[in-house]
Order: structure tokens, then sequence, then C-alpha cells
């Protein structure tokens, strides 16, 4: 998605991509894709590269070190490792918040001693819902937190920031642990806009996710794209995490505000914002097909005719829980991109093959 959204806005990409994927191979001007690839090799292979601007994906937010290294003779367009190990601390986040009478969910590190609140055990270097459970009681595995859980619509922000202010680009309705896209629980599987809420609710949201996003911006001096993942519980949002990059949810914001991320992101380097986005144009979203069992993928090549995003190789082993592609849709309404999304799924699902290990001994006959 971050390749295509740079390309349409006219830049040459060379994509360092743990998948090398088939949509990426044709629109990307050259895909990298060391094999057995983590974030540790792609970091190398961007090394061996001529220098250049450079621009970060998921899970870098996590690893402040790897975008130390990636800035090494490059423009790192993208925020500094300071600012992700700022505005990645629980306590710090909630400290800014709060000190701007802005909603930060009860936050610690230790199991309370009273159990009257109900709370979500998270790792400190997650994503996507990844490893979040409801705790029940017990220790805490290193390197995890509890979060008060707040009931309502889970929802994100995409906002551009200069260092010292943000625009609010768009925003979505997460979807979490939706079956048809198979995941359960808080797995993050894609994104709706706008979200499926009342108009009165959705302009109140989008006001405070303006304040939100401006205050974190300037607390954390947050440049270029990012994004804030909100609980609206029908009268105030809840920052829960700020996510300081590109989000996946890019895509659909393009798609129904008609808005230019890639060179928002740029110019916000430069220290210019966007102006704020007139309002939508329809209703678009995003869905992450997520395999049920291992399987093997036929012939994918024809995904491509049909939109679909992320497409893996023909004959490539997918094992269950692991991503198989991404299907997009849009609408005049955000139900209907949803039926779109699940009705695209489906026909994937319904094309996969089932991954079969035969073992043998020997000879009979």
């Amino acid at each position: 998605m971050l390749a295509d959204l740079a390309m349409r806005d006219g830049h040459p990409v060379v994509a360092f991509d743990c998948f090398g994927d088939l949509d990426l191979q044709r629109s990307a001007t050259r895909v990298v894709a060391p094999p057995g690839a983590g974030l540790t090799a792609l970091v190398d292979a961007v090394a061996a590269a001529p220098a250049g601007g450079v621009v970060y994906g998921a899970s870098f937010e996590n690893h402040p070190a790897l975008v130390a290294r990636l800035a090494e003779g490059r423009t790192l367009l993208g925020n500094t490792p300071r600012t992700l190990r700022a505005v990645r601390d629980p306590a710090r986040l909630g400290a800014a918040l709060r000190d701007a009478g802005l909603a930060y969910p009860r936050t610690r590190a230790t199991p309370p001693a009273e159990r009257s609140r109900r709370w979500l055990r998270k790792p400190l270097r997650g994503g996507g819902g990844s490893r979040v459970h409801d705790w029940r009681g017990g220790s805490l595995p290193a390197g995890s937190i509890l979060q008060e859980r707040i009931d309502g619509v889970a929802c994100s922000a995409a906002a551009v920031g200069d260092g010292a202010d943000a625009v609010v680009l768009g925003l979505t309705e997460q979807l979490i642990g939706q079956r048809v896209f198979g995941v359960r629980g808080y797995r993050w599987c894609g994104n709706l806009v706008p979200p499926r809420l009342p108009a009165a609710e959705r302009g109140a949201l989008l006001g405070q996710a303006r304040a939100i996003c401006s205050h974190l911006a300037a607390a954390f001096a947050l440049r270029g794209l990012f994004g804030v993942d909100l609980v609206w519980d029908g009268d105030r949002a809840w920052t829960v995490e700020v996510n300081p990059r590109p989000t996946a949810s890019l895509e659909a914001i393009e798609d129904a505000y008609g808005v230019g991320a890639f060179v928002a992101h740029v110019r916000a380097f430069a220290g210019e914002l966007p102006p704020i986005a007139d309002g939508l144009s329809g209703a678009a979203g995003k869905a992450v097909l997520f395999a049920t069992e291992d399987v093997v993928i036929g012939d994918s090549v024809r995904w491509l005719d049909r939109g679909v995003r992320d497409v893996p190789h023909p004959g490539e082993r997918i094992a269950a829980g692991r991503p198989i592609c991404t299907v997009v849709a849009t609408a005049t309404t955000p139900e209907g991109a949803l039926a779109g999304l699940e009705e695209q799924a489906a026909q994937v699902r319904a094309e996969l093959e089932p991954r079969v290990e035969v073992a043998a001994c020997g000879h009979s006959g």
C-alpha cells in the first residue's frame, strides 16, 4: 500500500518488503525481498542500497534502533527514534493526554489489587491487536501491560503532522475480530471509512480527533503521517495507542476523502500541512484475509484483475493464522463497503486449496 501511494504521487519507489507480492512487483520500480526477511534483514538490504529518502511502515515503530540504522546517510521521512520511544511509552502518552484533559484508559505495568474493572493484557511492542487478551488475573508476562477496557466503537484517525500541529485526513472504523476475515478476539483485520455512526456522533468524534492529533503532534514532535487508535463511547474519544508512521487505513482514506496521503507526508517534512479535508466523497473499506487453515495458493494472478492487493505467488504455502491478501471496496455507505469486502473475501477463500502433507516410507505393489 505504501509503495502504491508513493507511485500514485509520481515518486519512483524501491520497495524493501518481507513478501515481494505480485502486485508490488508490478507497481514498484524495484522490489527487494531478502529470503526469510525480517525487519533486520530489510534494514541490512537498505544499508547496501544507494542513499536516498526512506519511509518506513508497520512494526518499525517498535524498533527505534533499526530506524536509527535506516536513517544513516539518508533523508528520514519518518519520525525519529527519540519520538518513537516517547510516544510508544504508555506512561508518557497517558500523562500528555490527561494533562490536556483528553481521555486515556487506566494503564498499568503491575496487576491491580482490586478487580472491579475490566482489563486487557497487551504487549508493549505490539500491533494489530496481536497478543491482546482479556486479563482474568495472575502475573503479567515480561513486556506486557494492563489497560482498562473501554466499551464502544473501535475507530482510528489518520493524520499528518509537522512537529507542532496536525491535520486529520480522515476517520475510520476498525474491523476487529471479524471471523468472516479469519480472525477472532481483538485482532485487527481492516477499516471502514467512514465509521458506522450517526452523523452527529461522527461530527463529535471528528472534532475530538482533531484536538487529540494536534495535541499529540505538538507534545511529541510528530511529523509526517501517523495514526491514533481510538474507542468512541458515544460521548468521548479515548486514545488507546499511537502509531507514529503511515497506517494501513490510508488507501481507504484516499478513496473516501479524495486526499493525497503520500504527498501530504512528504510536504509535512518541509513544514507544510494540507488544508482540512472538505468531506467525504463516498465510503470505502479494506480487509486483510487471514488463513484459517494451512493453504496453498493456486492461480493468484487472476486476483490482480479483480483488484485484490498484497497478492501472494502461485504455489505459495500460507500457514493458519497468517495473512493471505487484502481486499478493497468502495460504495455509497460503509455498510455497502463492508458487504463488498465480505463478498470478495468469500470468493478468494473459495479458491484456496487446503495444504495436504503426504508421508511415505516405501513402495507398495
